[in-house]
């Protein structure tokens, strides 16, 4: 019996070895979570190889340590299984496994074919393909050119995904104001929601904003930071103004202050995260000693403690790219990024109008006990999701983590433990994002005047 259970893992039931108490689960669902799990795995073992401490620790307390790293051709104490080159190699395979299924699964419209079987099952397989695929880049010749060219390749793929994120947001807030707009034709209770939302989206902003101000500027320095800060703030009125404007008003009546507050808090907060990513600076006081400028002073005591803001830090950080993936590849976002959205005729105002699954109707199409959790088979009329963007996202994702664990372009100090010191690099990709992310909103409300000739759907 257990020889058939653990065979099952090499199907499309892996997950139907759950306890029968657990609640029932669609096979869209467990897949999507099998394929996150490995991209967890394989995240947490770049941290492991980015960190010192770790490597310390196996020198001390595994025996035969320095016997085994020769035994396996790692170098006489392992060097070659830690640091950036060998984050870049791992993350090397597991780019290559999710494109190899972007590859692998492009235009299956349903679940009955033998492309979408594999897609959805064969677990153990694909786990030791994963596995051999990341170990295999430790053999590839001229490591050196290897590095450098595969640098490039994973600076543009998290330039992507960021890119694709950032789209994804500004669809977001066009949907979310379009769909309560939609409800407040039919109940003014909608309209009220809208004002309150929007109110309580800006004061968070313009609190944000002023904060930033009293914590991150000093009287004596802290250029970049007025000069960021002040920018930032201008752009976020700006895109307010235009975004009420009667010429964009006449264009698109469903633009609003709504977005304009989602877009200003996204910015604020990209902000934050850029200046708190930025190098300190130093000055000399009265005293002629050395003090740290530009941070917020409770923030130095706790940075005392790396480990605690590394393992907290990080764990927050990994979690977002996560959810980034899973909630930018439903088959909605997909078509936002072609520039396909739904109307507002079709839309039912809710308040959770973004959680909806896709594929409801066919839920309870298919549903198969096979002695553990129960599987609800819900595509075999058609996918709930695009199986080739999915494993794109994710392909995209491993490129953004190989860069973030590795610090971007400062790879050559990175360091687990330093993950939140600062570095430049992270300063400028956060601050340049945050500009991206407003450009791609005023096209949005610009582009309508600029052709006029054409359809635009938002």
């Amino acid at each position: 019996c257990l020889t058939f259970q653990l065979a099952c893992c090499c199907g499309i039931a892996a997950c139907s070895l759950c306890c029968k108490c657990c609640p029932k689960i669609k096979q869209s669902t467990s897949t999507r979570f099998m394929y996150a799990l490995y991209f967890i795995l394989v995240t947490i073992i770049c941290c492991v190889m980015m960190s010192t401490t770790v490597a310390n620790e196996m020198k001390t307390h595994i025996p035969f340590y320095k016997e085994m790293c020769k035994g396996i051709q790692a170098g006489e104490m392992c060097e070659k299984l830690v640091g950036y080159s060998a984050v870049y190699k791992v993350c090397f395979g597991m780019a290559c496994f999710f494109f190899l299924f972007f590859l692998f699964t492009i235009k299956i419209n349903n679940s009955k074919s033998c492309r979408a079987y594999i897609h959805n099952g064969f677990w153990l397989i694909k786990l030791i393909v994963l596995a051999a695929m990341c170990s295999g880049a430790f053999f590839i010749p001229d490591q050196d050119t290897f590095l450098n060219a595969w640098r490039y390749v994973g600076a543009t793929g998290g330039f992507l995904f960021i890119a694709i994120q950032l789209i994804l947001l500004v669809e977001f807030a066009h949907k979310w104001n379009k769909n309560w707009t939609v409800g407040a034709n039919h109940k003014q209770m909608w309209n009220g929601l809208l004002a309150l939302v929007t109110l309580i989206l800006y004061s968070i902003a313009v609190a944000a904003l002023v904060l930033m101000a009293l914590f991150y500027t000093h009287s004596e320095g802290c250029m970049y930071n007025k000069v960021l800060i002040g920018v930032n703030g201008g752009l976020c009125l700006f895109v307010s103004l235009v975004a009420i404007s009667p010429c964009v008003q006449n264009r698109q009546p469903h633009s609003g202050l709504l977005q304009s507050g989602v877009i200003s808090c996204y910015v604020m907060y990209l902000t934050f995260s850029a200046l708190s990513s930025k190098p300190p600076e130093t000055i000399l006081d009265e005293n002629n000693r050395n003090i740290t400028i530009c941070v917020p002073e409770f923030s130095q005591g706790l940075h005392r403690d790396e480990n605690l803001v590394t393992g907290l830090g990080t764990t927050i950080l990994f979690g977002c790219i996560l959810y980034s993936c899973l909630t930018s590849t439903t088959r909605a976002s997909s078509e936002a990024l072609k520039g396909i959205y739904a109307t507002a005729e079709t839309d039912v105002a809710r308040c959770c109008f973004c959680c909806v699954p896709d594929g409801d109707a066919d839920a309870e199409e298919h549903v198969e006990k096979r002695g553990g959790q129960t599987v609800v088979y819900d595509e075999k009329k058609g996918t709930v999701y695009s199986y080739a963007y999915f494993h794109f996202v994710f392909f995209l994702a491993s490129l953004y983590v190989m860069m973030t664990v590795t610090h971007w372009f400062h790879y050559e100090s990175a360091q687990i433990e330093k993950f939140f010191t600062g570095t430049w690099s992270i300063f400028w990709i956060k601050m340049v994002s945050c500009w991206v992310c407003v450009c791609l909103y005023l096209w949005t409300l610009i582009a309508p005047l600029c052709c006029p000739t054409r359809e635009f759907s938002v």
